[in-house]
């Protein structure tokens, strides 16, 4: 059996590997709305179209829109597509159609075991990713918007490898250090294939048994803290120990007074921020 299982971790990586990764056609909204932004032609009459074309993003980029996090200083409620891409800007609504575009990999599963993983890997990835944009604004000022990003496509091996699983019973019982490497080769790969730059993938890739440094820097620094502070866990295996990643100079570090109380503003505003991404 274990034998049979590394042949299936075997050929999913090669698959990889060699390009052959397929995403869901229900992506493609998503994916097109990607290519819209990233083109410096590209005019907010043709993001506003691209919105309205797809319900289920418009409905996300109005709730985000409307988040503690956007809706600052008495802002108006967001109402409309238009206001929702006057104030989240590009940026932001890039990484909105980055959390269809991976959310998405776990859609079409159909053992239930399984969806109710890829379920919580989303509810655990939106709050990373809201932690993330708070934790770079207020603590390592890191750009905030690559925070999210970074945040958003964190797990995007794990959601792929749980929508293997469902064509390959068994292939995720045994916590073992092979789904750890497969995860990493399987982000690279779908990471490359969705053109995320090169320091934010470098930063997901890293993350693995990665110990966040005091004071935290950085984006890895950024995603570890927002991945030790989130109140969803992730479904999947770890082999990152509890013991060594909370260290007694980080329990020190999240206790001082100045940051407990911008931890504390930063879990409240996510909580705001994540709802929104799980519209």
């Amino acid at each position: 059996m274990e034998k049979e299982k590394m042949k299936d971790f075997a050929v999913i990586v090669a698959e990889a590997q060699r390009g052959e990764l397929v995403f869901p056609t229900s992506v493609n909204a998503a994916l097109s709305l990607q290519l819209c932004l990233a083109d410096p032609a590209c005019h907010d009459e043709d993001v506003i179209k691209k919105l309205l074309a797809e319900p289920v993003l418009a409905a996300r980029a109005v709730a985000l829109a409307n988040s503690a996090v956007f809706r600052s200083n008495g802002a108006a409620l967001a109402t409309s597509v238009r206001t929702a891409v006057m104030r989240l800007g590009y940026r932001n609504l890039y990484s909105l159609a980055a959390a269809m575009v991976v959310r998405q990999f776990g859609a079409r599963i159909i053992d239930p075991g399984l969806r109710a993983q890829a379920e919580q890997l989303w509810r655990y990835s939106a709050h990373v990713a809201a932690l993330a944009y708070v934790i770079a604004q207020r603590i390592t000022r890191v750009d905030a918007d690559t925070a999210l990003f970074a945040g958003i496509m964190h797990e995007v091996g794990g959601f792929y490898l749980l929508g293997r699983a469902d064509t390959m019973p068994g292939l995720l019982d045994d916590r073992d250090d092979w789904l750890g490497a497969a995860q990493e080769i399987i982000a690279r790969e779908i990471m490359k294939k969705l053109q995320v730059p090169e320091p934010v993938a470098l930063a997901i890739v890293s993350l693995r048994g990665g110990a966040i440094g005091i004071p935290p820097q950085g984006l890895r620094d950024t995603l570890l803290l927002a991945r030790e502070l989130s109140p969803v866990q992730s479904p999947l295996p770890s082999r990152d120990d509890p013991g060594l990643t909370r260290s007694t100079a980080l329990l020190q570090y999240l206790n001082e007074p100045a940051t407990a109380a911008l931890l504390e503003e930063a879990a409240a505003q996510a909580k705001s921020m994540s709802a929104a991404l799980l519209v």
